[in-house]
Order: structure tokens, then sequence, then C-alpha cells
């Protein structure tokens, strides 16, 4: 790989899809929030490898030739004998909203940095560019496995690395513990750089009552550039030069939202990797995301993707 491109590490996991489609017959696909961004940036020309734990299984195998096929790096995705990846299933409503239900409870992506390996994975964070994950990748582990990943991410920000993180509040990960979920992302929050959230789902956590709101909040946490997202309006931009409502470039009647905010994280922190001022960053990104609702599923086709 060109060694002068950014190289991001995306942390979470990647789980085997079903989603209903035509005359209710369910089609297989895989995703995962924090994947489904890698992809987007390996597409945008970004080097990015994906941390996580899968099986060895056909599933599993086939996840790993979907991210080789993708350009997506898998050295730290740790295989675990014996064992599945995690499965949802996704029903589209006719506005394009989405339900999931999910059997992930002994995904080995849970246990990533509980594995014999882990260490391997938090040596590598040391070495990237940019860290991202999101409220999801927390949810996954136990406090042994949160304590070891957060520290490593601190170890990695005091080396330079800059983090990234979406929010992503998913109460059914958090299994309704909102004191827990509270106290874990308030610990994340105070290693971020770079936050990507979505209003709504802040609302839900926090009962912030506006985006400027949610601004507010994270930027008492020393964070110095945050991004909020709010579905089809606007997204709030808000760095030490002052604040700024970006406008999606168009409306978009949505075909099916999954995958919306990841599509927009990967435009921005993209963007922003090559260079590009947050404001610009955000019209980027949000041509991304109005492409990714314009399809079924999480993942484009590759010739729909046009990243600038």
């Amino acid at each position: 790989m060109n060694d002068k491109r950014p190289k991001v590490i995306a942390v979470g996991e990647v789980m085997v899809e079903f989603a209903r489609g035509n005359e209710g017959r369910f089609g297989i696909a895989c995703g995962g929030d924090t994947f489904n961004t890698a992809i987007y940036l390996a597409r945008a020309g970004i080097d990015v490898s994906f941390a996580s734990a899968l099986g060895d299984d056909r599933y599993s195998e086939g996840i790993m030739a979907l991210a080789a096929v993708e350009g997506v790096n898998s050295d730290l995705i740790l295989r675990v004998p014996g064992r599945l990846p995690g499965l949802y299933v996704v029903e589209t409503d006719p506005a394009g909203g989405r339900s999931f239900n999910y059997w992930r409870d002994t995904s080995p992506a849970r246990e990533l940095f509980e594995l014999p390996d882990w260490g391997r994975v938090a040596e590598a964070l040391l070495s990237a560019n940019l860290i991202y994950f999101s409220g999801i990748t927390l949810s996954l582990y136990s406090n042994a496995g949160l304590g070891r990943f957060l520290a490593a991410v601190e170890l990695a920000r005091g080396n330079g690395v800059k983090i990234a993180f979406d929010g992503n509040f998913r109460p059914r990960g958090w299994r309704g513990d909102l004191p827990r979920t509270r106290a874990v992302m308030m610990e994340a929050l105070k290693r971020v750089d770079i936050a990507l959230p979505a209003y709504d789902d802040e609302a839900v956590l926090w009962g912030d009552p506006s985006p400027e709101a949610t601004v507010e909040r994270l930027q008492a946490f020393g964070i110095k550039e945050v991004v909020v997202k709010n579905g089809p309006n606007s997204a709030l931009v808000a760095t030490a030069q002052g604040r700024d409502f970006a406008a999606p470039p168009e409306v978009v009647v949505p075909v099916d939202t999954t995958a919306a905010g990841d599509g927009f994280n990967a435009g921005y922190l993209a963007a922003r990797l090559s260079g590009q001022t947050p404001m610009e960053s955000a019209a980027l990104a949000h041509k991304l995301a109005s492409q990714v609702i314009r399809h079924r599923g999480a993942i484009l086709p590759r010739a729909d993707t046009a990243m600038h």
C-alpha cells in the first residue's frame, strides 16, 4: 500500500444481514456501522483497516472476501475457530425507515479485546493517523474489554493519532442500561477529536433539546470538531472558528435510510483527511449520504459511488 495515504483503523462489528426485498423474499449480505464506513473510506482512496473478530465459517469467509474486494485491510480481524458472526434482519417501511432485529450475543467481535491476540490490535492503533469507532462499538464490549480499548485509544491519542467517534446510540445494544451507557460514552468522549453524532440519537440518550445543545455538551468535553447530523435537515458544523449549517445539496426521497449516517461519516472523514475544510467536507458527506439512501441495503453498488 502507498504509505503516504492517511491510515484509518475502524473498530467494530460486521454481521450477516438478511433484508426483505421483493415479494417478501430475503436477500443475504453483510453490514455493520463502522464496517460500512470503512468500505466507503476505502472507495474514497483512504488506506483503511477494520479491527474486529470473526469465526472460521463460510459467512466469515464471505465477509473477509468482501473486505478484500473493497480494499479494506483485514489484518486486524481476528479469527475464532468454531464461532459464527452476528446476524441481523432488517425490515424497511414504505418511507424508507428501517427496523432491525439482532442475533449477536455470541459474536466473536464482542470479545475483540479479550481474545489472546488482542494486544496486536491495540498496538496497531498506536500507528494509525485516525481511529474511528461508534457507540455501537462500545456497546459490544465487557467492562474489561472497554478498559483495554479505551486505554489503547488514549495511548494512541497521546501519540498524535486523531480520534473520530459517532455516538450511534442503539438502546437494545445496551440492554436498556442508560446509566452504564452514559458512563461509557462519557469516558469515550474524553478521548475524541472529531465527533459525528446524529441529533436524534443524542436527544434520546442525553435529552438535548437542539443540535446546538449537542454541540455545547460535546465541546464541554474539549472536542474541537463537532458535526451534528440531523436527518434530511442541515448538519451543524462546529469548530474553534465558529458554527455553520451545511445544507444537503438536494432533497432526496429515501428508498432505504440504512447506513445514511455511515456514508455521511465516511464522506466527511475522507474529505478532511484529503485536506478539505469542515464545511467542504460536510457538503461531500451529504452528497454520499444522499446516494446511499437511494438504494436498498448498507453498501451502494460500486458503480454508483461518486466521492467527489
